[in-house]
């Protein structure tokens, strides 16, 4: 789950199949007691039909919780956050050490925490440019760049053309988060 309107759709999903739950956050359901197995699998079915997937090994809900984290992070509005260490920021937030994490993800994946955090900024980048509300060298503030330099060569190396390039396209070449 990447968004509010995800939050609402497993909601009412768990609603309609009367499985009480404590909370929803992206990512994770907090349930007051284990669903009958025919509610599961019903749940399981209804939940792929509207492109999410029930988790349930450990080793794939940590790489959707360290997903989940670095979103947050990245579109969230806690700005002051992106300036702190990942490695540290993830660390806290999850509870779990850092090269097990690291590690958990990139044999999940395919490729390092990192890399993932870049790409992730390179979809916020597109998004703030197509909304151009800021100039480029607020986006890199916004998104804890050290520099626009930076942040350019980081957007051309991810998609092929400068900011500025992008920024003149009419059509609209972002990823779905939960597809980056």
């Amino acid at each position: 789950m990447v968004c509010n309107r995800c939050i609402m759709v497993v909601s009412q999903e768990l609603e309609k199949l009367h499985i009480p739950f404590n909370s929803i956050l992206l990512g994770e359901v907090s349930i007051k007691e284990a669903p009958a197995p025919e509610q599961l699998k019903v749940l399981s079915g209804n939940l792929k039909e509207l492109g999410f997937e029930l988790l349930d090994d450990k080793k794939n809900a940590l790489v959707e919780k360290i997903k989940t984290t670095i979103i947050n992070l990245i579109h969230g509005k806690d700005n002051d956050t992106l300036n702190t260490k990942l490695s540290v920021f993830l660390q806290d937030s999850i509870g779990v050490e850092y090269h097990y994490l690291s590690t958990a993800f990139s044999t999940s994946e395919g490729l390092t925490i990192e890399k993932y955090v870049i790409l992730q900024r390179i979809e916020r980048v597109k998004e703030l440019l197509q909304y151009d509300e800021m100039n480029l060298s607020e986006i890199a503030d916004n998104l804890g760049y050290s520099s626009v330099q930076h942040l350019s060569q980081q957007f051309k190396k991810i998609t092929g053309m400068t900011p500025s390039a992008y920024r003149q396209l009419k059509e609209n070449s972002r990823k779905p988060l939960d597809q980056v």
